[in-house]
């Protein structure tokens, strides 16, 4: 038997299709969250569109941030209960970025 046709020991992976966010059988879809938009900005990084976008909700207020690259969309939610914290770790990398030099590429390669 070649080593990636014994069974896993966690059980079948789901395919594409079969995993957190798929729905469920006989399951009925959830209403749509009203969500109102309390503050929106959109910056352009090289070839990245990020949109920031605060937003309210009945379970309270988060930060919705989407990078859009070609088409293809990734989100991140940070609840406003940690967006201190959460500025104050950009500020810190901010910092780093700026005081770390760059590695200049080896023109040996």
């Amino acid at each position: 038997m070649i080593s990636n046709e014994r069974p896993s020991p966690y059980g079948r992976r789901p395919y594409q299709g079969q995993g957190y966010g798929a729905p469920k059988y006989n399951q009925q879809p959830r209403p749509p969250v009203n969500e109102d938009t309390l503050k929106s900005a959109e910056v352009q990084i090289e070839r990245k569109n990020f949109v920031f976008t605060l937003k309210e909700n009945p379970r309270g207020r988060f930060l919705r941030i989407t990078e859009d690259v070609g088409g293809r969309r990734d989100t991140i939610i940070i609840p406003s209960t940690g967006l201190a914290e959460f500025k104050q770790l950009v500020d810190e990398m901010v910092k780093a970025s700026e005081a770390i030099p760059e590695k200049q590429p080896n023109p040996e390669a």
